[in-house]
């Protein structure tokens, strides 16, 4: 059997910006991207249906029998069995949410996320993610999940005698990690500290907590979970409640709530942002679906970052700001909720970032990871230039 994670219609534009370099799967909410629970779960790979734009770096494989499975949705056992009782033609539900379809023969390669199929409904309700603020919100149940996935059976590395453990909950290290003087507070969930990555001495770690491969907590970090911190990322100060997808930096002081950051992002030091209203009022956060501001539901909502974007020290962020992707903020005040992708600027104005200097400095940071940024890349960021341009006017 073949497997194809799709992008649903709607939602991955009410993911923007975060979906703009990504497909909805490629989502990072718990320790593993989506894809990933997928993959580990069936024991599998799988490929993806995403915008053209996008399709060069995550291109569709399809069989002669090939199921088609929402990117949006967080995995378990009972759905994947569900999943896999599918027969020809039909396609499994959760009340009007398409959850996948089986497609074999002659259609196996003609899959509409619009199209009509025969129905089956799920016997349950699923998870999935819709809009960024759903990623920190559930990101405490899925770290708890993927904790039990990638453990299970496995013994953990032995944590060092110089760290103060509070509560009875489990902790899990990988080969290779380092964790010296630090307190973790198993009372409110599960620690798990990846391969090679390290926590430094005088941090402060409350579970819910993911520190994923080769990332690093500084010197005296202060971590409320659930939070996840991905592979690759250097960071201290105050976090809550808040994901880092990978390769990002916040490794000063300064705090950061309830907030999603995406890869190759850098916060400066002593760069804050609000998560909650002074008025307690819920929060508006721009949806690019809409192209409008609208309500989350939530009094709690911080930052959420683009890929490639970065903030001087000192910035301040209003509650529910929207940054897309590579935009440049710096400068004393608050800069508007809503900054475009490829702006470059703050509170004083803004103007565009060319594509030509955003790529000089996106090879200088991937340089210092030993990697490369790649023609599908630069294509990928060229197309999110010219589709975001009308917001930069």
């Amino acid at each position: 059997m073949n497997y194809i994670l799709f992008d649903p219609p709607g939602t991955r534009e009410n993911l923007l910006p975060l979906t703009f370099t990504r497909p909805v799967c490629e989502i990072r909410i718990g320790i593993l991207n989506i894809r990933e629970k997928w993959e580990k779960l069936m024991n599998c790979k799988t490929s993806w249906i995403t915008k053209s734009y996008l399709s060069d770096k995550y291109p569709a494989k399809t069989g002669n029998e090939n199921i088609y499975i929402n990117g949006s949705i967080l995995p378990d056992g009972e759905l994947i069995r569900e999943i896999q009782d599918l027969s020809d033609g039909r396609a499994l539900y959760s009340g009007e949410t398409l959850v996948a379809a089986k497609l074999s023969g002659k259609s196996s390669g003609n899959f509409d996320p619009d199209g009509t199929y025969e129905k089956v409904q799920s016997g349950k309700e699923v998870r999935c993610i819709e809009f960024p603020w759903d990623i920190f919100k559930q990101n405490g149940q899925a770290i708890e999940a993927d904790f039990k996935l990638i453990t299970a059976g496995r013994k953990s590395a032995k944590l060092s005698p110089t760290n103060q453990v509070l509560g009875t909950g489990d902790i899990f290290l990988e080969k290779g990690s380092n964790v010296e003087c630090a307190s973790l507070n198993t009372n409110g969930g599960s620690i798990y500290i990846g391969k090679d990555a390290e926590i430094m001495e005088g941090s402060h770690v409350r579970g819910p907590f993911a520190l994923c491969e080769k990332s690093a907590l500084k010197i005296g970090a202060k971590i409320y979970g659930p939070t996840t911190i991905g592979p690759h990322c250097k960071v201290g100060g105050e976090v809550n409640n808040s994901v880092f997808f990978g390769y990002s930096n916040k490794a000063h002081d300064g705090f950061l709530g309830n907030s999603v950051i995406g890869e190759w992002c850098n916060i400066g030091a002593d760069s804050n942002n609000s998560n909650l209203k002074n008025n307690y009022a819920e929060v508006r956060v721009w949806n690019y679906g809409k192209e409008k501001f609208i309500p989350c539901g939530l009094t709690f909502c911080g930052l959420i970052m683009g890929d490639h974007s970065k903030c001087g020290i000192n910035t301040m962020f209003n509650t529910g700001t929207v940054v897309g992707v590579n935009a440049n903020i710096y400068g004393s005040g608050f800069p508007g909720n809503f900054i475009p992708s490829f702006s470059w600027g703050g509170p004083l104005g803004f103007t565009t970032y060319q594509l030509n200097k955003a790529f000089e400095v996106a090879e200088k940071v991937m340089s210092r990871r030993d990697l490369k940024l790649l023609t599908t890349d630069r294509n990928i960021l060229s197309e999110i230039f010219r589709m975001t341009e009308k917001y930069r006017t």
